[in-house]
């Protein structure tokens, strides 16, 4: 046996007074040929553990430990020396939203993000969401392998879904629906704007129909009807009211579908058609839009056409938007009756102008 001044071996454990004292000596066995790992391990900054608690090395250990009980530093030691995680925020139903931005080796995002879960799972979190631009498609197989799905996806990214819990996944779908527009456009003399299209389902049947388009996201509908019998028209309107609208399902992409007719007043007349979509453009007598067989065997159309008639002679009274604000503040654009406004003026709210 050796001995071995405990002081010339482990020279750093003279600031501890609690285990060992300067003038401390041990008789210690001499040195095994084999490297060995010491028990107090785990604790050392040069290892880390996994899921399963097994220990791996990573580099040789900077310092030993042989306290017995984890003082506040050694926690804090081993809080910083934890599996790194995705940087994520939470959400206010009890999940987690990840945007990636930055380029990341697949296989260790692979690591973060089941460093991540495990995490997660522990702390009872709910739905897990991850938007992946399109410069990092190359994650979405490890992220699909880890439980996740595909959600929706835009022209710039994927968002990805997964719902930990064992409990029915209460994760909102999808957007269901698509928003489109149809224009009513009158002049004081009766006459409406129609057109004639060069694609779709019109193409080629002699049809005058109302400008319609699609709602563009965040554009309000007043504002998309504009729009629309600008692009295809040249024609300046005014938004008046929403007539009616139409909802149908299983559309494009399965999608359900809602269709608002639109009333609106010119304020230019030269028409200048868009000649990528249209082939025509004209002002019609409204009893000659009217009289077209498409129109009278189409009872969708028909029944549109009836309305728009009986507000031009003031029978029918549509939806006007008003403009107010929502919980959180932000402006939105109520429709109602408008026969009602002159009642609601006063509360400090206003008729929109679109």
């Amino acid at each position: 046996m050796q001995r071995i001044r405990v002081t010339k071996l482990f020279p750093h454990l003279l600031a501890n007074s609690k285990s060992f004292t300067t003038s401390s000596s041990l008789i210690i066995p001499p040195l095994p040929k084999r490297p060995c790992i010491s028990p107090f391990a785990p604790f050392s900054s040069g290892f880390i553990t996994d899921r399963r608690n097994n220990f791996r090395l990573l580099n040789k250990p900077k310092s030993v430990s042989i306290s017995t009980s984890l003082s506040s530093s050694a926690k804090e030691a081993m809080a910083e020396n934890a599996a790194p995680l995705l940087s994520a925020v939470n959400d206010l139903h009890g999940g987690v939203r990840v945007e990636m931005k930055e380029p990341i080796n697949p296989q260790e995002f692979g690591v973060l993000l089941r460093a991540s879960m495990s995490q997660w799972r522990a702390q009872e979190k709910k739905g897990i969401w991850i938007k992946l631009p399109i410069e990092l498609a190359n994650l979405v197989e490890i992220a699909v392998k880890e439980g996740f799905r595909y959600h929706h996806a835009e022209s710039d990214y994927l968002m990805l879904v997964h719902w930990i819990p064992v409990t029915a996944d209460t994760l909102p779908a999808n957007a269901s629906h698509s928003v489109g527009i149809g224009a009513f456009v009158m002049k004081d003399n009766g006459e409406v704007l129609v057109v004639q299209e060069k694609t779709g389902r019109f193409k080629g049947l002699g049809v005058w129909k109302y400008p319609t388009g699609v709602v563009n996201e965040g554009e309000d509908i007043c504002t998309a009807a504009i729009r629309e019998v600008k692009e295809e028209t040249g024609i300046d309107t005014e938004f008046v009211e929403v007539l009616a609208f139409r909802e149908s399902h299983k559309l494009l992409f399965t999608k359900s579908d809602l269709f608002f007719v639109c009333m609106l007043k010119p304020r230019s007349f030269d028409i200048q058609i868009q000649v990528v979509e249209i082939e025509a453009a004209k002002w019609m007598p409204v009893e000659e839009y009217e009289a077209q067989p498409f129109i009278q065997n189409h009872k969708l159309f028909n029944l549109v056409a009836k309305i728009c008639r009986a507000k031009s002679v003031a029978d029918y009274t549509g939806f006007s938007p008003w403009s107010t604000t929502t919980a959180s503040g932000k402006t939105t654009s109520l429709y109602f009756n408008n026969q009602y406004i002159d009642r609601i003026q006063s509360s400090g709210d206003h008729h929109s102008k679109c």
